[in-house]
């Protein structure tokens, strides 16, 4: 028995022919090749890129010259942020790639690779810092608060500028979500590099400094292991967050002509549309083509635009001639 699709966003179902479409790809993207949502997220990743290079070179210089640790600890950052940038640069030109005989789903997945590396990155940095400014504790450096001030000031409009660009980009992208994470921790550094510069200045506190810089790296290792979390989440197969899977299954039961639903799954490629495959069984005088075009449509009803695959079964020759009611239901 063959499998029917439905996706709601096509208008109209079709078979196992995708040439033009990627599980878990929107159609409207596919049918330009990936072109434009993923050009989109070039263009703020190049720019993102571009701002954060630049301004790293002033920070590492302002850090040295002034001795701030909170300064250098931020250009630390701002240099893993270019570096992820890249990365994540560099993961969606790689996600565009057609799919091929081996890479049946394509390359989209090097997006939420990169997103992990990210991630781990985040807190290995995090954690170096943390080890300077412990020892910093027992004797803080001598530290022009200036300097440190200003430098934070731009930094900080530099992060939030950054951080606009890549925030207008899909919400579902976790590739620029981890980059523009990245951003925002730098940004938050740079209000506790701000922080610490005025209690430097004002109340002569460099111990501030250190201070500053712990609270920096937390904020890092927090974004990190969200990082982390999500993109195993999506590596693992999980269901994507707002899919009740149960919900889904009993949505599919209740459909006209099943009798059974198994091998239900609920995953995503990349993070984005959701891609639901399920094997149901018939009821006896059901077509199995209009079945499954039905399921397709109460889930998308549910979930959205999904991609999904409904294999219809038919019913064995000796349930065809017992009542519906009497059947007994797969466990």
């Amino acid at each position: 028995m063959g499998s029917g699709h439905h996706h709601h966003h096509h208008g109209h179902d079709h078979g196992h022919d995708h040439d033009q479409e990627r599980p878990g790809q929107p159609a409207r993207e596919a049918a330009a090749g990936g072109g434009g949502g993923a050009d989109a997220s070039r263009r703020r990743l190049t720019a993102a890129l571009a701002l954060t290079a630049s301004f790293m070179v002033v920070e590492v210089v302002a850090g040295f010259l002034s001795g701030s640790l909170a300064l250098l600890s931020d250009a630390g950052h701002m240099l893993t942020d270019a570096g992820a940038l890249g990365l994540a640069l560099w993961a969606q030109r790689l996600g565009t790639r057609p799919r091929s005989g081996q890479k049946t789903f394509g390359y989209r997945r090097a997006e939420i690779l990169a997103a992990a590396a990210n991630g781990i990155v985040l807190g290995i940095t995090a954690i170096a810092v943390i080890v300077e400014a412990v020892r910093r504790f027992s004797s803080p450096p001598v530290i022009h608060g200036y300097s440190m001030l200003s430098v934070a000031t731009i930094g900080l409009g530099i992060n939030l500028l950054s951080a606009w660009i890549l925030s207008r980009g899909e919400a579902h992208d976790l590739n620029l979500r981890a980059a523009a994470a990245h951003v925002l921790a730098d940004a938050a550094g740079s209000v506790a590099a701000m922080v610490a510069a005025i209690l430097i200045l004002t109340r002569g506190w460099t111990i501030a400094d250190p201070i500053g810089s712990v609270l920096i790296s937390l904020l890092i290792l927090y974004g990190g292991w969200r990082l982390l979390r999500e993109s195993t989440h999506v590596l693992m197969e999980g269901a994507p967050a707002g899919i009740d899977v149960g919900a889904v299954e009993r949505l599919v039961r209740e459909t006209p002509g099943v009798c059974e639903v198994h091998d239900l799954h609920v995953w995503s490629i990349v993070g984005d549309a959701p891609v639901i495959t399920a094997h149901v069984l018939l009821d006896p005088g059901a077509h199995g083509v209009e079945v499954a075009r039905d399921v397709g449509r109460r889930i998308e009803d549910r979930v959205g635009p999904a991609h999904v695959t409904v294999q219809p079964e038919a019913p064995s020759p000796a349930e065809s001639f017992i009542p519906r009611h009497t059947l007994v239901r797969r466990p």
